[in-house]
């Protein structure tokens, strides 16, 4: 089996002894080592071990016939855009389990039409963390409302729709669950 543990170690700008202290239980930067180059053979419970500790999904750490590795053209510092100081490459998007789309027809924001918006489910008691981010929030009747969460309050959320009139802000009562929005999926054109 053909692994991508060395190139997701190192998109995610970690040391060989850095995976191994984060893998559960510890182990030692050695091994790793020799699972990234393919001296000792990954079996599924370590490929799931060090997915864990790279945080991602085990599916991301095998190289598949099919999927192209996106290179790293450049890297983005204080200094500006340079040249990568090694051959790298990016870890493709991969939705969480849960996730949902929302498909962009008319421009409105930030956002233009064709655009693509990944968006993590999250539970009331998660809502905070999507303060001051896009979100989708479902209402009744199979409707949503689409904006900015600005505030949490015992007796719902306050809602900047995207494109808002001078209203202002919405009270919304407690939803189920509401949409942050984590990925934009850009076509050009």
């Amino acid at each position: 089996m053909i692994t991508r543990i060395r190139d997701v170690r190192r998109a995610k700008g970690l040391t060989l002894a850095d995976v191994a202290a984060r893998c559960t239980p510890p182990t030692t930067a050695q091994t790793i080592g020799r699972l990234e180059t393919g001296t000792r053979t990954v079996s599924v419970a370590w490929l799931n071990r060090i997915a864990a500790a790279l945080g991602v999904a085990a599916a991301d750490l095998v190289q598949l016939p099919e999927s192209a590795d996106l290179p790293v053209a450049a890297v983005l510092g204080a200094a500006g855009a340079a040249a990568p100081r090694r051959s790298q490459v990016a870890v493709p998007p991969r939705p969480h389990p849960g996730a949902v789309a929302l498909l962009v027809e008319t421009s409105l924001g930030d956002y233009r039409a064709g655009d693509t918006l990944w968006l993590d489910r999250l539970a009331p008691a998660e809502f905070d963390a999507a303060r001051n981010r896009d979100v989708l929030v479902p209402l009744p009747a199979g409707r949503f409302l689409f904006g900015r969460l600005l505030a949490l309050a015992p007796d719902g959320l306050d809602l900047l729709p995207l494109g808002a009139a001078p209203g202002g802000p919405q009270r919304l009562a407690p939803p189920p669950w509401l949409g942050r929005v984590t990925c934009l999926i850009r076509l050009p054109g």
